[in-house]
């Protein structure tokens, strides 16, 4: 007897979310976990973003200190999205700094590793609001609320259905002048589709 081949994953199947669930289930919540073995990238990350939202959040100077650039956004609020145990947030958000960042992840495991240990002292330090567990596609910010929502290496779990009504509602989640910032990879050619953890580069 053969053993029947292997079911092909196909484009946002019927189990595109749980099969994504299931796969960050397997994950260790550390940053080596969070960063698919490449804990050593998370300070040049960091670092890289830092610069990148620098623009936005503290404007631009010339010569002499003269102001070039005034800051486009506040620094009162921002929403790490897909947030894993807090990585981003710990490292870039609260560097920027944002005086208090909200966290939206789906997996329960890495939410209780970021309450009890990753970001329990930003926790007593009040500079983390609320702490979601949730799934993007499922996820309603509150209207007005936030100068920043950030998306990082999280946006291809979302089907182009649930990737479009996402945005719609983070839109209405901004304050007046607030930004949507998205760091993901992509491809120059067609979708490449990740069978292991059921995501997609557009």
């Amino acid at each position: 007897m053969f053993d029947a081949p292997a079911k092909e994953k196909t484009l946002y199947d019927a189990t595109w979310y749980s099969d994504a669930q299931s796969y960050w289930d397997t994950v260790t919540p550390t940053v080596n976990g969070m960063l698919g073995g490449f804990a050593h990238i998370s300070t040049i990350d960091a670092t890289t973003s830092l610069s990148f939202l620098g623009e936005f959040v503290h404007g631009l100077k010339g010569r002499k200190g003269v102001i070039r650039k005034e800051p486009r956004i506040g620094k009162s609020y921002a929403c790490d999205c897909g947030a894993g145990i807090g990585r981003v947030t710990k490292e870039f958000l609260l560097k920027v700094p944002f005086e208090r960042v909200d966290v939206v992840e789906q997996s329960a495991k890495f939410v209780e590793q970021a309450r009890e240990s990753y970001l329990k002292r930003e926790i007593e330090e009040g500079r983390i609001g609320e702490i979601m567990c949730a799934g993007l596609q499922d996820f309603v910010p509150e209207e007005g609320k936030y100068d920043l929502i950030w998306c990082q290496w999280v946006l291809g779990h979302l089907t182009d259905d649930d990737f479009i009504a996402f945005f719609q509602r983070c839109k209405k989640g901004l304050k007046l002048g607030g930004i949507i910032g998205i760091k993901e990879n992509n491809t120059s050619k067609d979708l490449v589709i990740d069978e292991q953890d059921s995501s997609v580069t557009r």
